[in-house]
């Protein structure tokens, strides 16, 4: 009896033991939407500190010591790249022979544009738009970025995580499918996207739109009198339909411009991933607030 009430402990253990999965990696994320992209191709294989948290601003957003010691034993820091953060290059310094960083967008094909976003100690200016996620393309082309990244700092796991990243790229083709069936909907002459700062690019690019940002890639130098009254007369001329906020921007500039222009105020967009739990949520909120306010007359 003692003898089957044992062998009993001893399996109920061992399997505990079978079905418990020890991450094997440490990782940081230093963007919302790196950070849910390493969840999807990394899974119970790898525990990731999200520096920036859900609702950081990636544009603001620098690591501070308590930060880099909730990291501590992290052996790869994942930045978005193509410029967001600025203070990369001091966090090299620090983590010189203990980590590494890596730009998941680096190699990625880039948009132009500039800016200079003031108030910070790095310089943060831009010779490239470094919004790439808006592309789902791009997004899907970031999967294979980061599974080859995991594979190199954990070889063991390389088939998993490279199956992990094929998966989340099918998830992802469904997702763009979705996307152009919604902007199908949207007459042509309509497809003109007016947000509160060019964080779009990408996604007119890939989508067929016209992009009119009103603060351009600065979201925190507001235009003058002149250059709003130039922008007003703009969008009346290309008969731009509708002017949307951002979720993390002030929308009383966007509504003095609507009032004033005639033209309506859209739903509000998310540019970053902030209070999204995932890039998909964000994908399918901004297509369909875009939807909504372009596609019916």
């Amino acid at each position: 009896m003692c003898v089957n009430a044992c062998r009993l402990l001893l399996v109920c253990f061992f399997g505990v033991l079978g079905f418990t999965h020890a991450a094997e990696l440490k990782v940081a994320s230093l963007h919302p939407l790196v950070g849910d992209l390493l969840r999807q191709v990394g899974g119970d294989k790898v525990e990731i500190v999200d520096l920036i948290g859900p609702n950081g601003d990636p544009h603001s957003f620098e690591p501070a010591p308590k930060d880099l010691a909730a990291a501590d034993g992290a052996s790869l820091y994942f930045a978005s790249g193509m410029g967001m953060e600025g203070y990369l290059p001091d966090l090299r310094e620090i983590l010189v022979g203990k980590a590494r960083i890596v730009e998941v967008g680096r190699t990625l094909p880039a948009l132009h544009g500039k800016c200079d976003h003031e108030g910070h100690d790095h310089a943060h200016d831009h010779e490239v738009d470094p919004h790439w996620w808006h592309s789902v393309d791009l997004f899907r082309r970031a999967a294979g970025v980061v599974a080859d990244e995991l594979s190199a700092a954990s070889p063991q796991n390389k088939e998993l995580f490279q199956a992990n990243a094929q998966a989340y790229r099918a998830k992802l083709d469904e997702l763009e499918k979705w996307v152009k069936r919604e902007v199908i909907r949207i007459p042509r002459d309509r497809r003109k996207l007016a947000t509160a700062h060019a964080a779009f690019q990408y996604f007119c690019e890939a989508y067929g739109f016209e992009a009119y940002p009103v603060q351009g890639l600065n979201r925190e130098r507001m235009p003058d009198a002149a250059k709003l009254a130039e922008l007003i007369a703009t969008l009346k001329k290309e008969r731009v339909a509708a002017v949307f906020p951002e979720k993390e921007s002030n929308p009383k500039m966007l509504e003095s411009l609507t009032r004033d222009s005639g033209i309506k105020l859209g739903g509000e967009l998310v540019a970053d991933g902030r209070g999204m739990t995932s890039y998909e949520e964000m994908v399918r909120s901004n297509v369909t607030a875009i939807v909504a306010a372009l596609s019916a007359k």
